[in-house]
C-alpha cells in the first residue's frame, strides 16, 4: 500500500469513529431536583381560591395565637388574602394580608401603627412559617428566629 493508500484509509476510518465524550461533571451527575417521594406530603404546585383561604386561616392563626375560626377571611385579592381577627386586648379588629410561595406563607398587617412593621415579613429576623395540606388538614410548622419549632394541626374539616 502507498503512503497515500494509508492516508485515505486512516482518513475513511477516522469519519466512521464515534466522537470521544468528555466526562460527567459533578453539576451534570447529580440533579438539583429533590427525589419525590409518596411518603412526604407537599404543596400543590397550584392552590385553588379555597385552599388558599383555609392555608392563610390557619397560618394566620398559629402566627397570632387565634383559634382558626377565630380568623376571618374578608376577601381574596389575585392570590393574596385578606383577613381579620378580633384584637385580645382591645376588642379591635386586627387586620392582616397573607400570600403563599411554594409551602411558605408570608403575612402583612394592615393598618400597621409603627410605619418598620407595615411589611412583609420574610425578612431575616422574622419566623419562617410553612404548611404541609393533606386532605381537609393544613399543619402548619413556624421555624422561630432563635431556631425554635412551633408546629400543629390547624383546619380539620
Amino acid at each position: 500500500m502507498t503512503v497515500v493508500g494509508v492516508a485515505a484509509l486512516l482518513s475513511l476510518a477516522a469519519c466512521n469513529a464515534e466522537p470521544e465524550k468528555a466526562a460527567s461533571t459533578p453539576v451534570e451527575t447529580v440533579s438539583a431536583a429533590a427525589p419525590v417521594s409518596d411518603g412526604e406530603l407537599s404543596a400543590p404546585a397550584v392552590l385553588t381560591a379555597d385552599q388558599l383561604r383555609r392555608i392563610c386561616q390557619a397560618g394566620l392563626a398559629e402566627i397570632h395565637g387565634q383559634g382558626v375560626a377565630d380568623i376571618q377571611i374578608d376577601g381574596l385579592e389575585g392570590r393574596i388574602v385578606n383577613a381579620s381577627w378580633r384584637a385580645p386586648v382591645d376588642g379591635g379588629r386586627r387586620r392582616a394580608q397573607c400570600r403563599v410561595e411554594g409551602d411558605l406563607i408570608t403575612w402583612k398587617p394592615m393598618d400597621a401603627s409603627s410605619p418598620d412593621q407595615d411589611r412583609w415579613m420574610n425578612q431575616a429576623g422574622d419566623p419562617v412559617t410553612r404548611f404541609v395540606l393533606d386532605g381537609d388538614t393544613v399543619t402548619i410548622n413556624q421555624t422561630l428566629p432563635d431556631g425554635g419549632v412551633v408546629a400543629d394541626l390547624q383546619g380539620r374539616g
